[in-house]
C-alpha cells in the first residue's frame, strides 16, 4: 500500500509539471514563470527552496548528536537568508529586470566578471542537487529496499522530468501542492508522536539542558564558529540562483519582498518540526537513534506508524525533497546556458532554439548530480560545501555591487578569486578556525582596495 501510494504520487507530480507545461511559451517563462505569480505561489516557492532533505534528514541528525547548537546553520541560517533576501536585496535586483543572477554581474561590471561568476554560481549547485538525489535513494532504500544509488537515479530522472518539461511554471504550481503536503504531514506526525510520549513537557524534561544550548560560551574560536554557522546559508546562499529566480519570478517587487518575509517565518517553524519529532523518537523509541541518524525518523516511521501516517509522512517528505531537487535543477542550467554558453559561442538564437538550448543544460547538470550521489552520501556536508562557495566568492561583488559606488569589475573579480583562493588554503591546512571567515574578509578586503585602486570604471550603485 505505501509503496504504490508513493509510485502514484510520483506519476501525479510528473502530470501536474507537464500540465503546467503549457504556459511555457518562451525562456522567460521556462526561467522565472513570466515574472507572474502571486503572492501565494511565490512564497510557497520560496519555502520550498530550503524545506529539504537537509531540514528532514540532515538537521535532525544533527540535533539528534549536537542538540540546538549544532543546528544553527539549518534552519536558522536559511531562514535568515530568505529574510534578507526580501529586506535588501529582491527590490534592486527585481527592478533590473534580469534573466538569471549571472546577468546582474554582466550588468554591473562587465562580461568577463558575468564568466567567473557564472562558473561560481553554476558548480556549487552539484553538491547540492546530489545531497537532495541521495535524500531520495535514501527513502526508496528504506520503503523498497534497494540499493542506494538506484533510488538515486530513480529519482533523478523523475524530478528532471517534470523540470525539463515545464520549468518555473512546473516547479511553482508542484512547490504549492507540495507545501500543503509537507506542513500536513509534518504537523500531523508532530502530534501524534507527542500524544504517545505524554505531551511537550515530557518530551522536553529528557533533552539535557546542553542540547537546548543556542548561544556560544566567551571563547574566540568558539565565537567564530558559531557566526561561520550563521553565515554558511544566511549569506552565502544570497548570491544563489534558486533564490534569486523564485523571488524574481513573483508578480511585482512587493510581491517578492513579502514572499521572502513570509517564507522565512513559515520555514523556521514548520522546520522545528523534524527536531521535535526527532526528540520523540528518541523518547518513545531509543532503539531508532543508533546507527545512521539521517535514516531515524524513516525507519521510525515505516516501524512503528500506522499506514496512513506512514503515507502522509513519505509523501511529505517527497514533496519537501522534490521541490528543493526541481529548483536546485534548473538554476544552474539557466546560468549554464544564459551566462556561459551563450556569450563563449557568440551565436544569435532564437528564444526558441535558447529554450532548447536550456533544456539540455537541465539534463546535463541532472547526469553530473546524478553521478555525484551515488559516490556520496553526507547530505549536511553536501549542502554546507555548496553554500560555502558561494560566500566566500560571491557574496562580496553582489553585495557591494548593488549599494557601494565605487565597485567596479577590476574589484569583483579579485574579490571572487581571492576569496577562493583563502577558502582553499585554508581548507588545506586544516586550522581551527573556519575557513570561510578569512575567506570572506580577504574577498571584501580585495573589493574595497581594487576600489580606491582603479576609478576608470565607477559604475553607480543600482
Amino acid at each position: 500500500m505505501l509503496l504504490l501510494s508513493i509510485i502514484v504520487y510520483l506519476i501525479l507530480t510528473v502530470v501536474i509539471g507537464f500540465w503546467a507545461a503549457r504556459r511555457v511559451k518562451t525562456t522567460g517563462d521556462f526561467m522565472l514563470a513570466g515574472r507572474s505569480l502571486p503572492i501565494v505561489l511565490s512564497s510557497a516557492a520560496l519555502f520550498a527552496t530550503w524545506f529539504g532533505s537537509e531540514t528532514v534528514f540532515g538537521a535532525s541528525s544533527q540535533f539528534l548528536e549536537g542538540g540546538l547548537y549544532a543546528v544553527i546553520e539549518d534552519p536558522f541560517g536559511a531562514s535568515l537568508c530568505l529574510f534578507l533576501f526580501g529586506l535588501i536585496y529582491a527590490r534592486r535586483l527585481y527592478k533590473m529586470n534580469l534573466l538569471t543572477l549571472g546577468d546582474f554581474f554582466k550588468v554591473r561590471y562587465n562580461k568577463t566578471t558575468e564568466l567567473t561568476a557564472s562558473l561560481f554560481l553554476a558548480l556549487p549547485y552539484l553538491g547540492y542537487i546530489a545531497a537532495q538525489l541521495v535524500a531520495m535513494g535514501l527513502i526508496l532504500n528504506v520503503v523498497v529496499d534497494i540499493p542506494l544509488w538506484q533510488g538515486v537515479v530513480i529519482s533523478s530522472v523523475i524530478v528532471t522530468l517534470y523540470t525539463y518539461a515545464g520549468g518555473m511554471w512546473a516547479i511553482s504550481i508542484t512547490d504549492f501542492f507540495q507545501s500543503i503536503i509537507i506542513i500536513l504531514g509534518m504537523v500531523v506526525l508532530a502530534y501524534i508522536l507527542s500524544e504517545k510520549a505524554g505531551g511537550v513537557s515530557a518530551v522536553l524534561r529528557e533533552v539535557p539542558k546542553e542540547d537546548l544550548r543556542f548561544l556560544p560560551t566567551f571563547d574566540l574560536k568558539e565565537i567564530a564558529a558559531y557566526i561561520a554557522a550563521w553565515a554558511v546559508l544566511g549569506l552565502g546562499s544570497l548570491p544563489s540562483q534558486d533564490v534569486f529566480q523564485r523571488a524574481m519570478s513573483s508578480g511585482s517587487a512587493k510581491t517578492a519582498i513579502w514572499s521572502c518575509h513570509i517564507a522565512a517565518l513559515l520555514y523556521l517553524t514548520i522546520a522545528m518540526l523534524p527536531l521535535y519529532i526527532s526528540l520523540c523518537t528518541k523518547h518513545l523509541y531509543p532503539d531508532q537513534v543508533a546507527g545512521d541518524t539521517q535514516l531515524t525518523l524513516p525507519n521510525m516511521v515505516l516501524q512503528h506508524a500506522s499506514m496512513p501516517v506512514q503515507i502522509l509522512f513519505f509523501g511529505s517528505l517527497l514533496s519537501a525533497i522534490m521541490s528543493t531537487t526541481s529548483s536546485a535543477i534548473l538554476a544552474p542550467a539557466a546560468i549554464f546556458s544564459e551566462n556561459l554558453i551563450k556569450p563563449l559561442t557568440k551565436h544569435r538564437y532564437t528564444d526558441r532554439q535558447f529554450l532548447v538550448l536550456t533544456k539540455i543544460c537541465v539534463i546535463l547538470f541532472a547526469v553530473m548530480a546524478t553521478i555525484m550521489a551515488c559516490f556520496r552520501s553526507n547530505i549536511y556536508e553536501l549542502v554546507g560545501e555548496s553554500s560555502i562557495l558561494s560566500l566566500v566568492s560571491l557574496f562580496v561583488p553582489l553585495t557591494l555591487g548593488l549599494y557601494w559606488k565605487r565597485a567596479n569589475s577590476k574589484g569583483a573579480l579579485l574579490s571572487m578569486v581571492l576569496g577562493m583562493i583563502t577558502w582553499i588554503i585554508f581548507e588545506a591546512f586544516e586550522t581551527p578556525w573556519p575557513s570561510l571567515i578569512p575567506a570572506t574578509l580577504v574577498s571584501l578586503l580585495g573589493m574595497i582596495a581594487a576600489g580606491y585602486m582603479w576609478s576608470e570604471e565607477r559604475e553607480k550603485a543600482v
